[in-house]
């Protein structure tokens, strides 16, 4: 069944209104016709399953079927925090990792970021970015579309860390090291299972294709970051940013057990 996420201002007591590239989609793409039914998101947390009544040019109106929350989020909020890589990397990071349940990303520069950054073009990346995201969390029957942050500076995220429960960052020479993922993850999951009330914040911090310079980890660690490996072989950093992901879900128990 087809997913889209909406305004809060589209979707009333009894109606749901679907509009622009998304009722195209709808009518052309997936020919639908009235009758059919849909489930749109508003991005809180919860979906309304919908049965369409009419359908215009670039909009469509549909009666509330049922209202219900999305069981498709993880226990834990995970951040992303990827410093910018070469090409389309990010866009693989933010596509696969909404698959995978991140809350949100944020792109930042590090001392050993190769790509040229420029500033003329964010707003209009950024925008491509969260486009990425949201079709992606469509995909994955998700209920939140992940926030996708600015790029930041490296000096704003260490100032930020203070801001989560848990901050790690996935530095190589801990994996040498035999400094693994796993033990920080298994020991926050302890010390954390008290508190009940709200979902734990978790970022995961993943360095450029250069790695991070030894003063940047010295930072985070005074910041409160936990340096972790991702075990003994060197991953690129797109994987890195998905394997961590993968391990969090895995701890927090999003996996069964």
């Amino acid at each position: 069944m087809q997913r889209y996420f909406v305004g809060p201002e589209q979707v009333g007591p009894d109606q749901v209104v679907l509009e622009g590239d998304d009722a195209r989609h709808l009518a052309t793409v997936m020919r639908a016709r009235a009758g059919e039914e849909f489930i749109a998101c508003d991005g809180s947390g919860s979906e309304t399953l919908a049965k369409i009544v009419s359908i215009e040019p670039g909009r469509i109106a549909a009666s509330v079927v049922e209202r219900r929350p999305s069981l498709a989020e993880m226990s834990w909020r995970v951040t992303v925090a990827q410093s910018l890589p070469k090409g389309d990397k990010l866009e693989t990071v933010i596509q696969k990792g909404t698959e995978a349940g991140a809350a949100a990303f944020r792109p930042f520069l590090s001392k050993r970021t190769v790509v040229q950054y420029d500033e003329r073009k964010e707003a209009k990346r950024l925008e491509r970015w969260r486009k990425i995201a949201k079709e992606a969390a469509e995909q994955a029957h998700r209920g939140l579309v992940p926030e996708i942050a600015a790029v930041c500076s490296w000096k704003s995220l260490v100032e930020s860390m203070t801001r989560y429960d848990l901050t790690l960052i996935c530095y190589e020479e801990e994996g040498r090291r035999g400094t693994g993922l796993r033990t920080a993850l298994s020991s926050f999951r302890l010390g954390f299972a008290g508190d009940a009330e709200r979902s734990p914040r978790v970022l995961l911090v993943v360095g450029p294709e250069g790695g991070f310079d030894p003063l940047e980890v010295e930072q985070a660690v005074g910041a409160g970051a936990v340096p972790v490996g991702l075990g003994r072989r060197i991953l690129r950093t797109e994987t890195a940013a998905l394997v961590a992901l993968a391990c969090v879900a895995y701890e927090s128990g999003e996996l069964g057990g």
